[in-house]
């Protein structure tokens, strides 16, 4: 296995925070030709399921064989990281405005340093916790919290269901990543979603209708129509696939808490390709909250003197996660 390089990290997890900014205008798309967020979300892991399936038995069909002990951590991915964490946020947009929702699900890097100190009695230091803080404060102008008079509960509960889901994500994909490859350990996430899927959701009961229609790109592109088939492929292939893919492969480089922060950049990029793409106005004060996001994300990544412990190239997967006994290393993958 190779060592781990922190700037490979980094460079990972702001390329599957791209993948998911014009993701969400895409999904937007999706859910504009009729299709219900539950369906989306079924479709987008059962889809990443098969497709790296595939890819997997092309490649190296050894490495679809799995540990006993990795099992219940694959399951965990799976079902939060890979089911929950989409229904929830799907479930946070449609009571709520998408910029609170975010805001909400985006406090998951607060809950990772949270559990990494108290739980796993880790030292985070003081420029992390201060840059996670600013970081939420600039999530906050650009959800522009002021605005809304009311929050319905079942989003608010939903989008910090979504944040905890999303923190799972990256504590236990952080746990996975020192001894799985992270093409084999994406496969076995979304093949535990889609089964999550599957009898939560059979499929016979869905309506996969509207797949078949034509639909606008909405937005600048709104003489542009496509297949709503062909908005899901793009969902499934980049959005979940390349950007979940990244996110896994970073965490063999960097700990949960800096992926958690560094992801905090998704909702600014959400914003900036939603302005481009669908013509939603930027106000001053989103500008200015896109770039504390970006302060707060240099501090709490780069601030103060030395390596942060959490994050210490040399700790490997640990980051608050002891890496796997040798007899589940050794485990065929």
């Amino acid at each position: 296995m190779s060592r781990p390089n922190p700037a490979r990290g980094v460079t990972y997890v702001v390329l599957a925070a791209v993948f998911f900014s014009v993701n969400a205008s895409m999904s937007k798309v999706a859910l504009e030709a009729g299709l219900d967020p539950s369906v989306l979300a079924a479709l987008r892991s059962t889809g990443a399921a098969l497709i790296l399936l595939v890819a997997v038995v092309a490649i190296a069909p050894g490495r679809l064989r799995i540990g006993l002990r990795e099992l219940p951590f694959l399951v965990v991915l799976g079902v939060a990281g890979g089911a929950l964490v989409q229904w929830l946020y799907f479930t946070a947009i449609d009571r709520l405005p998408v910029g609170i929702a975010l805001l909400l699900e985006f406090t998951a890097p607060a809950m990772v340093a949270l559990f990494s100190w108290a739980v796993l009695r880790q030292r985070i230091r003081r420029q992390t916790w201060l840059g996670i803080g600013v970081a939420l404060i600039g999530l906050a102008l650009v959800a522009q919290v002021w605005t809304d008079i009311g929050l319905d509960a079942v989003g608010v509960l939903a989008g910090f269901g979504a944040a905890a889901c999303l923190a799972s994500y990256y504590l236990v994909g952080s746990r996975m990543s020192g001894n799985r490859d992270s093409l084999s350990l994406t496969f076995w996430m979304f093949a535990f979603a889609a089964l999550f899927w599957a009898v939560a959701q059979p499929w016979w009961t869905v309506d996969l209708a509207p797949l078949g229609r034509e639909t606008s790109l909405l937005g600048t592109f709104d003489t542009v129509s496509v297949p709503a088939w062909s908005t899901v492929l793009w969902i499934v292939l980049f959005g979940t696939i390349v950007a979940y893919g990244l996110n896994l492969a970073a965490l063999r480089h960097i700990s949960p808490t800096a992926c958690g922060v560094i992801g905090m950049s998704e909702p600014v990029g959400s914003a900036v390709v939603a302005w481009v793409w669908l013509e939603q106005s930027l106000s001053a004060a989103q500008v200015v909250g896109g770039l504390v996001v970006l302060a707060g994300i240099g501090l709490a990544e780069f601030g103060g003197p030395g390596t942060p412990p959490d994050a210490s190239p040399e700790a490997g997967t640990a980051d608050g996660l002891a890496p796997m006994s040798p007899e589940a290393a050794a485990a065929p993958h």
